[in-house]
């Protein structure tokens, strides 16, 4: 399906919270999520982003960071170690549910937020990965049991010529519940605090190695 040919469809399954999810709620959630087909059109690529010629379709924004987080093959390796325990979300109020997790395609990510004294279990598919000797990363796309609706990127990615390593972070997406819909503005505003807190959390593990 391409981005011209994606139709509006909102699903109503609950991902908010007054209280945080039970270790076993949250093991349900994965795994009725992982029967559920994702849930947005086909617009990242984990390599190089945004696909050549793509029309985002209606509501949806396009939101791309990249920052040097460190310098030469140590830094990077380092990088890819922080990958895999998802430290780029670590953030305090936010961080991976299921941090056993592998990058994979084909696996689960539940990414839980606490937001203005609400809890959020986000759900989302990995759907390609990129592992090179200079560049590593994934794209997950959303299911119906996630606040938003689209894919986002993650990747690190080494340059031999400058010794430079830098972090990418890139995302397609919309508001699919109701009331990420009437909050969009305070949405956005939390969107733009990971996307900081994620860059600044990356250069530290970079650096210390």
């Amino acid at each position: 399906m391409t981005a011209r040919d994606w139709k509006c469809r909102w699903h109503t399954e609950g991902v908010l919270s007054l209280i945080r999810p039970a270790a076993a709620e949250i093991e349900q959630q994965i795994a009725a999520a992982a029967r559920l087909p994702v849930f947005a059109p086909h617009l990242l690529a984990p390599e190089t982003g945004l696909l050549a010629g793509a029309n985002l379709p209606f509501g949806f924004v396009h939101d791309r960071s990249q920052s040097v987080i460190g310098e030469g093959p140590a830094a990077f390796d380092a990088a890819k170690r922080a990958f895999v325990r998802w430290d780029m979300f670590n953030l305090g109020w936010a961080h991976v549910a299921n941090a056993d997790a592998v990058i994979a395609a084909g696996q689960m990510i539940a990414v839980e937020f606490q937001t203005l004294r609400l809890w959020t279990l986000n759900l989302s598919r990995i759907i390609q990965v990129v592992d090179t000797p200079d560049r590593f990363g994934f794209t997950y796309a959303t299911t119906a049991m996630h606040v938003e609706q689209g894919e986002e990127r993650f990747l690190i990615e080494f340059d031999p010529r400058t010794a430079q390593v830098c972090y990418a972070l890139e995302a397609v997406s919309r508001p699919r519940a109701a009331f990420a819909r009437v909050a969009f503005p305070v949405a956005r505003f939390f969107q733009r605090r990971f996307v900081r807190e994620s860059h600044q959390r990356m250069r530290k593990e970079a650096v210390a190695g």
